[in-house]
């Protein structure tokens, strides 16, 4: 059995994905539990798929150097506001420096968390006439970060959510905005495959020593380049050196 792997789709590919999961794994029988829908195979292989279907969706994204927040629905932003704010990494000093920079990046790490706060409460606040109350939120980036942003009162309802989260996002933008928002939606699988249908796991080329064994060093050729021609008598060379001097000059051997 392999191990476990986990796989995001899009909802609308779930059915051919279940169907192709039948083909590979003897058939399939299906059981559904509310967002849940498993999937056991015939040769044993399981698969737990998972929906996230509350919309619109909040999105508050945020790490150190840049934050994102918006409202989507179905995977597309119906507004959203992103910029960047720095905040200092830590750094190797020692001493009263040490304390003196963890207490800078303190500071500029509370304002970006009130900054994109304030951004979340305005964006959000004005998406609700125009767009309904959000049903759902996604966290992504900065998880310590992202947990205090939600600590303002302003956003207290937001907390109350069903959650989806994505920890693994680079710095927020408007291009990792907009993928948060699709893979928001996206069906996440669990997915244990074994029997014929399990992908083979690639064969690692087993680690060799540099000395090489009595037998190998027998049959390895040896390379031409580099070999000194075998050397001749004073009577031989000069006998071959005086004709093929002979023979460049076209003059009789004597």
């Amino acid at each position: 059995m392999s191990p476990t792997r986990r796989i995001e789709i899009a909802p609308e590919r779930l059915e051919r994905w279940l169907a192709g999961f039948g083909e590979r794994h003897d058939g399939v029988v299906l059981t559904q539990d509310g967002p849940v829908t498993l999937a056991r195979g015939g040769d044993g292989s399981v698969a737990v798929c998972e929906r996230f279907e509350p919309d619109p969706l909040a999105l508050v994204l945020l790490r150190r150097g840049g934050y994102a927040v918006g409202l989507a629905s179905e995977g597309r932003l119906l507004a959203h506001k992103c910029g960047t704010r720095y905040v200092q990494s830590r750094t190797a000093a020692g001493g009263w420096s040490q304390q003196r920079y963890a207490r800078r990046r303190g500071n500029q790490a509370d304002e970006l968390v009130g900054a994109v706060a304030d951004h979340a409460a305005r964006v959000l606040g004005e998406a609700r006439g125009a767009h309904g109350i959000p049903a759902g939120l996604v966290l992504g980036g900065d998880r310590a970060l992202a947990a205090q942003v939600l600590e303002d009162p302003r956003l207290a309802d937001l907390a109350t959510l069903p959650r989806r989260t994505l920890y693994d996002l680079p710095d927020p933008g408007l291009k990792v905005l907009q993928q948060a928002a699709q893979r928001a939606r996206a069906i996440r699988i669990e997915l244990t495959e074994t029997g014929v249908g399990a992908r083979p796991r690639r064969a690692r080329p087993r680690p060799t020593s540099g000395r090489a064994s009595p037998s190998d060093r027998q049959s390895r050729p040896v390379p031409l380049m580099g070999r000194r021609p075998a050397r001749v008598s004073g009577e031989d060379h000069s006998t071959r050196s005086t004709a093929k001097v002979s023979q460049e000059l076209r003059l009789p051997l004597l």
